[in-house]
């Protein structure tokens, strides 16, 4: 296990993933979510929020990964942001780094702001 701990973070404008998602509402979504986080963020009272939420989030794993160099580039869909029951976030991230990463996530958000922050550990 790598003694390593690489960490990212990001801040998004709600009301500028508000507006994306309503000038390009599939395109952006289907290039950037997996089809249960646009399930779960559209089941929300206030949808751009959870979007907002989930592409900080995934921003924040994509700059810690780029930090550890265990990767070149990833693209946001890859990595998925999952809900558990207690409302904890869960990050999975698709490919060949699946079992070798270990990683955190935090989210917190209100009407106008999204900011997420992530910690790595690269499991040697």
């Amino acid at each position: 296990m790598s003694d390593e701990i690489f960490i990212g973070t990001d801040i998004v404008s709600v009301p500028r993933i508000a507006a994306i998602l309503k000038k390009y509402p599939n395109r952006f979504s289907r290039h950037t979510y997996t089809p249960s986080e646009v399930k779960y963020c559209e089941s929300m009272p206030k949808p751009a929020v959870h979007f907002a939420g989930r592409f900080a989030a995934k921003e924040a794993v994509k700059k810690a990964l780029l930090t550890s160099k265990a990767i070149d580039n990833i693209p946001l869909k890859q990595i998925e942001i999952e809900r558990l029951p207690n409302g904890e976030p869960v990050v999975h991230i698709a490919g060949k780094l699946q079992n070798k990463l270990n990683c955190k996530v935090s989210i917190s958000h209100t009407d106008e702001f999204a900011t997420a922050t992530a910690l790595l550990s690269v499991l040697l």
